[in-house]
């Protein structure tokens, strides 16, 4: 017997990671997707089709106006279901887990939790239940919610009884036999053009906070990756620290671009780029790759397009700490 949902999952980072009056959020997204441009690569946004986008998940101060290019390309016109896939930050995870709330709060309005998909999820015994309290605590799905409703207000107007339901789903860490398999689960549902999907990662996390002193230095006229157990280890640096991080997810970028997903799990294997939303990509990609084998789509669709990239801080040397932000839409 299904399990009901019951209950509202409430805005718990709203006021601290992101203003929590309705009107100032409502003021500042409109802001951040004002500043993106009416068209991307020579076409209108939001791009037809495009019903996947990677988005970043920091506090909106930091990573909000990198996020805004992914959702003015977000293509929610034909959007009866939104699958948002976040990492856990909150407790170990294996696998993938399920919300148990019936309703998820933001300030500016509040987003159904689509019971009837999360059922036909769990009948699949490959998902467990999310414990509430993590659920609360976690904000890799939650940081999305406010821009996914301001978009949804574009699209559908402001009563929300006409807009999509949300399918939240939050990714453990799982090696890449098991991101394939929950990328065959999703198929189906990528198939299905009244299904879009929101997936949630910042890219590489530099510095004293994340213990990770990647750099690629110079050496006899070859750029070579070295690795440090902290910056007081001497970090070789020819050039501002920047630099190297634009290299370390410039590749990973382009590990994701290919739609290869062994690409991307090899990629990260090499450089151990502190990718937070690794598994979720991996997962989507897995998923799109499958797709585009099944029913053979063009070359230009089913893979991720970046359209905007940008960084907390701009690091000289090897002191402080660096998050990086990247956008990036597919079109199916």
């Amino acid at each position: 017997m299904a399990k009901p949902l019951r209950g509202r999952r409430e805005a718990s980072h709203a006021g601290s990671w992101y203003v929590g009056n309705p009107d100032r959020l409502s003021a500042q997204l409109d802001e951040y997707l004002d500043k993106v441009p009416n068209t991307i690569d020579g076409v209108d946004v939001p791009v037809p089709g495009a019903r996947v986008i990677i988005a970043p998940h920091a506090g909106y101060r930091y990573s909000g106006p990198c996020a805004a290019w992914a959702y003015k390309c977000l293509d929610l016109s034909t959007a009866k279901r939104v699958f948002i896939l976040g990492p856990s930050h909150t407790y170990g995870l294996s696998g993938c887990a399920l919300t148990t709330y019936a309703e998820f709060e933001t300030p500016c309005g509040n987003l159904t939790v689509d019971q009837a998909t999360l059922d036909e999820l769990r009948e699949t015994n490959n998902f467990s239940d999310q414990p509430r309290g993590k659920d609360v605590a976690e904000h890799s799905i939650e940081m999305h919610l406010p821009y996914l409703v301001k978009r949804l207000e574009q699209t559908f107007g402001d009563d929300d009884s006409k807009w999509p339901t949300v399918v939240p789903i939050l990714v453990g860490s799982n090696n890449a036999r098991a991101e394939k398999k929950f990328g065959d689960v999703l198929v189906p549902y990528l198939t299905d053009p009244e299904n879009a999907f929101i997936i949630s990662s910042d890219f590489c996390h530099w510095g004293d906070n994340f213990d990770y002193y990647a750099y690629y230095a110079n050496r006899g006229g070859r750029e070579e990756l070295s690795f440090h157990a902290d910056h007081q280890h001497k970090v070789d640096t020819d050039g501002p620290i920047s630099k190297s991080i634009d290299k370390l997810d410039g590749l990973a970028i382009a590990a994701v671009e290919t739609g290869v997903h062994d690409k991307f799990v090899d990629n990260l294997r090499e450089t151990k780029n502190t990718v937070c939303g690794r598994h979720p990509i991996g997962v989507m990609m897995a998923a799109l790759e499958a797709l585009r084998e099944a029913v053979g789509l063009p070359d230009d669709k089913g893979k991720f397009k970046k359209v905007q990239y940008a960084r907390s801080t701009d690091l000289v040397d090897a002191d402080g700490s660096s998050v990086s932000y990247v956008s990036l839409y597919a079109v199916l």
